[in-house]
């Protein structure tokens, strides 16, 4: 925990009404400062950051920034990049530790404040878009050599000696010929103030030995012995905790409090406040602040009575669906190559069929929370997770009225990752924290319980995708069509940057597909959504590789194929995908759809490909059905990222990300009626019970091919998989998730 500095505590009650404009307008101008800025104006527009943050010349190369080599042999490694489960530290401990040969389980990870140095993922920081570790592999190695070399050339000047005749063994400098050895501690001062050689050599992969390795995790103990330190978990001196209630309609505002003299009065509470849809209460303990907001009476302004331009009274899932499926609009090309036109017209046969997938929550484990403290020398710390410090650090400082550099942010572990942690207009908390902080003259811990979790998150959006295929008389397909209507994250957020009106998050997973279909035409149609959008673990490749992988297995039984020998058709010129069929077939002990005699009743498989996030990865799932519910007994995924740095971790992402897949593909919907979210907590918002999780097989097949994403990519071939193998059991083809709504035939 950083010094806690002490700020005076004014004893501020009463109501405080703290302005929506300042609050949405901030973060709205932060976001485009962050995103459009090249590096250097962007540093500049910041502000000089602290510390290790100063500005660097090149991101990533000031080893200073990184790496303190301490006097007992550990390493502390200020990552660019969030831990958030995924393994990340791990990962950059076994990149920069084979480099600077000193072994992953010295190193101590820390996530970098905020600063230039740190904007090493195409010139922005970022951890998300499974994009840490081969973004910034090639750099971290450089930094590991680049610090080893320096740390040699001090060794050499102490011990007079050549610098050729100095190896190394795990932070430690050794001259074989005299017999004298030096530890990196003893050397670091001096060697962090030489110059540093962006060419120094890099080790032959053939003597890695972490690089590729199953290296154990180095949170692992801190987790297990609950040392671990999340963003619920942190305190700072004489802090107040405030609990929130949301409006029920976003865009609506506290009007009046009917007893806010009675709540003043409850035990504990320090004020009442309102904020941007919002009332608070601050007390001298969180379930004391809760008890008293929980008891106030808020009478709210009025939602718009209909309309999707926001979440009107009568807005309903129901009713935005009706609209996609509705829209006119001609789509705008995200995909266009041969003639489809002249190919429907000379079609033997065409299958046609709609798609549709619900709003998801994040429905992560950990409430968000954050803490906000004006100092004395006119600085703000922040604590918050978060996957974009630098981001976060402007929204920040407009929300207080400050420059960037006089805010400080503190990136906890994130206990709940995938997307969730982006500033989603009024979808977290810090804000709130702020303004209370100011309010209240008092460092504030804002916590949401669960359910203004479930009403506030950002949604995986409702999307609706309608497909075409074009079969000759062999029942070969000739062409597809796909149009597909609403809205993604990217251009929801980054829309004023694209040079296209495709929003690729909309359409990732339908188009670029491998398959040899000569004649394809995909288009997108802009249906923006009213409720606020996120992030979701593999983004629209989540619903999109759905809709598609499970339209291609339509498209093979209308032609009278086997699903899995269409594949391998369609992919005769793709050795890369093949291979990975023929590997995933191997590891289900070869393919068979079914149905067949298993246990005590009747299976039958269905078989996916995806392509998300620069991997590839081929999916079979085995099914039953039991009660009129489907039941996933094995996916069998073959996983090919081209190369791996830790294959443990790889592996628990895969399996991590099957469980997410069946999960959402099972059960998991978010519903609005009559304006409101139905789900408010895991009591009604279902997700995979420890009764429904299938074994999972993991094969990871190293092509070679340029290093791809990890954390996301196994989930999308998932509920396809599922989905098809369903559909060769029960002969009911699920076309609108999640499988929890239809009545499965027994088999």
């Amino acid at each position: 925990m950083d010094q806690i500095l002490r700020t005076p505590s004014r004893a501020t009650t009463g109501t405080a009404i703290l302005s929506r404009r300042h609050l949405i307008g901030a973060a709205a101008g932060a976001l485009v400062l962050a995103v459009t800025l090249p590096g250097r104006a962007r540093a500049e527009a910041q502000g000089p950051a602290e510390g290790a943050g100063a500005i660097a010349q090149k991101p990533g190369t000031r080893v200073p920034a990184f790496l303190e080599i301490r006097p007992d042999g550990t390493v502390r490694f200020l990552s660019p990049f969030v831990e958030g489960g995924q393994g990340i530290a791990t990962g950059m401990a076994q990149i920069v530790g084979e480099e600077l040969d000193v072994d992953p389980a010295r190193f101590v990870v820390e996530c970098a404040p905020p600063g230039p140095d740190y904007a090493v993922v195409n010139g922005i920081r970022m951890t998300g878009g499974s994009f840490s570790t081969r973004s910034s592999y090639p750099l971290m190695r450089q930094l590991g050599a680049t610090a080893r070399d320096m740390l040699v050339r001090a060794a050499a000047a102490r011990l007079k000696v050549q610098a050729a005749e100095i190896t190394t063994r795990d932070g430690t400098v050794v001259h074989a010929a005299s017999g004298r050895t030096l530890a990196y501690g003893a050397l670091a001062a001096d060697a962090m103030a030489l110059k540093p050689n962006e060419a120094a050599a890099l080790r032959d992969p053939k003597t890695f030995r972490y690089i590729g390795k199953p290296v154990a995790r180095i949170d692992v103990r801190d987790k297990a012995t609950g040392r671990a330190v999340y963003a619920i978990d942190q305190k700072v001196e004489s802090m107040l905790y405030a609990a929130v209630a949301h409006a029920p309609h976003p865009g609506t505002e506290p009007v009046g409090l009917d007893n806010e003299a009675g709540v003043r009065a409850m035990p504990g509470v320090h004020s009442i406040h309102r904020l941007p849809g919002a009332v608070a209460v601050a007390a001298d303990s969180w379930w004391r602040a809760r008890k008293a907001v929980e008891a106030l009476t808020v009478r709210w302004s009025a939602p718009k009575a209909t309309g999707l331009d926001t979440v009107a009274a009568d807005f309903s899932s129901d009713g935005l669906l009706a609209a996609l499926k509705g829209a006119t609009e001609a789509g705008h090309a995200a995909e266009a190559e041969g003639d489809a036109a002249g190919a429907f017209a000379r079609a033997a046969k065409v299958v046609e069929a709609e798609y549709a997938a619900p709003y998801l929550a994040h429905a992560q484990l950990e409430p968000p929370s954050s803490i906000a403290r004006f100092n004395q020398d006119g600085t703000l710390d922040v604590w918050l997770p978060n996957q974009m410090p630098e981001l976060f650090q402007g929204i920040s400082a407009k929300v207080a009225g400050l420059s960037p550099d006089k805010v400080r942010i503190h990136s906890p572990m994130l206990g709940g990752f995938f997307g969730r942690h982006f500033p989603y207009e009024s979808g977290n908390p810090f804000p709130q924290a702020i303004l209370l902080a100011k309010a209240t003259g008092r460092p504030v811990k804002v916590l949401w319980s669960r359910e203004e979790e479930f009403a506030r998150d950002g949604l995986r959006p409702l999307s609706f995708s309608r497909f075409r295929a074009a079969l000759d008389a062999a029942g070969n397909p000739t062409a597809i069509e796909v149009r597909t209507v609403g809205e993604g994250p990217i251009g929801r957020y980054f829309g004023a940057l694209m040079k296209t009106p495709v929003d690729p998050s909309a359409v990732e997973g339908i188009v670029e597909k491998p398959y040899a279909i000569a004649n394809r035409r995909m288009t997108f149609t802009k249906v923006a959504h009213p409720v606020t959008i996120a992030f979701w673990r593999s983004v629209g490749h989540s619903m999109n590789d759905t809709f598609y992988e499970s339209f291609l297995d339509e498209v093979a039984l209308a032609g009278g194929h086997d699903p899995f020998e269409l594949r391998m058709t369609l992919l005769k010129d793709k050795p890369r995908h093949q291979r990975l069929l023929r590997e995933v077939a191997d590891l289900a002990g070869g393919w068979r759809r079914g149905p067949y005699a298993a246990g005590a009743g009747r299976r039958a498989r269905g078989i996916s490909l995806a392509s998300p996030f620069g991997s590839e990865t081929a999916t079979i799932a085995e099914v039953s059905v039991e009660g009129g519910e489907a039941r996933v007994h094995n996916l069998w995924i073959a996983f090919d990222p081209g190369s791996v740095v830790n294959p443990a971790i790889v592996k628990a992402q895969v399996e991590s990300a099957a469980a997410l897949g069946t999960s959402s593909v099972l059960f998991e919907q978010i519903v609005y009626r009559d304006g409101l979210r139905q789900s408010q907590n895991f009591d009604t918002y279902p997700i995979l019970r420890r009764e429904h999780m299938p074994a999972v097989h993991v094969r990871i097949v190293e092509s070679g091919a340029p290093m791809g994403g990890v954390g996301e990519p196994g989930l999308p071939g998932v509920p396809p998989a599922i989905l098809n193998a369903i559909a060769a059991l029960t002969g009911q083809r699920i076309r609108s998730l999640p499988v929890a709504n239809t009545k499965l035939a027994g088999a």
